[in-house]
């Protein structure tokens, strides 16, 4: 995986159509019972609204599913859905809550307006890509040390931790595709002496 976009945090947002008022609601989620205890925590804090329409997004859309709750098939929860597939982000949930205002909508005006309402939600709660990290470490002698720290920054180095004992630890991580050439910057630099070796990998800003 060399990216990956979800939500950045827990956020809402809303207004009105026609007297309606719905208020989007989307979190991150990581499996189905997360996205259903967010799903339950709304319709628990919104109990007295008419509807609480909801939609997750996970596993690149490997596992979806969505709920109308009692609007007309098609118009609510597909909608949300599909909003949250269209916005680029993964491991999501969206929970659109809707007061209903005395005035009839319409087919196509509950399907704009819970899009609306899904996709104010997920921009709220703030678009984030990740990409896939390399994470290294490599044991230098204190003159080797001062020899590759102003080398750590042309490399867009993450320093995750150095130990300063009869030798410097220093681990980091380096975007995947430049960790080939930090490791070989660092053995030119120290004559063969400091060579890293990836640990593993992880996501990261």
């Amino acid at each position: 995986m060399k990216t990956y976009t979800t939500v950045g945090t827990s956020a809402s947002a809303e207004f009105e159509e026609k007297r309606s008022v719905f208020i989007g609601h989307a979190c991150h989620v990581s499996d189905v019972d997360e996205a259903m205890a967010f799903v339950k925590e709304k319709q628990a804090a919104y109990r007295d609204a008419t509807h609480n329409v909801w939609a997750y997004y996970m596993k690149d859309g490997v596992v979806a599913r969505y709920s109308d709750d009692g609007e007309p098939t098609g118009t609510a929860g597909m909608p949300t859905l599909d909003t949250i597939r269209k916005s680029g982000v993964d491991d999501t949930c969206v929970v659109v809550t809707r007061y209903f205002g005395g005035i009839l909508l319409g087919a196509g005006g509950l399907v704009r307006a819970y899009s609306k309402a899904a996709s104010l939600a997920v921009q709220a709660a703030g678009i984030v890509t990740y990409e896939s990290f390399s994470e290294l470490s490599v044991r230098l002698t204190y003159p080797d040390y001062q020899k590759i720290q102003n080398e750590l920054p042309r490399f867009g180095a993450h320093i995750d931790g150095t130990d300063f004992t009869d030798s410097v630890l220093l681990r980091f991580a380096v975007k995947d595709e430049v960790a080939d050439g930090a490791i070989k910057r660092f053995s030119e630099l120290t004559a063969g002496r400091a060579v890293p070796h990836i640990t593993g990998h992880r996501l990261d800003k």
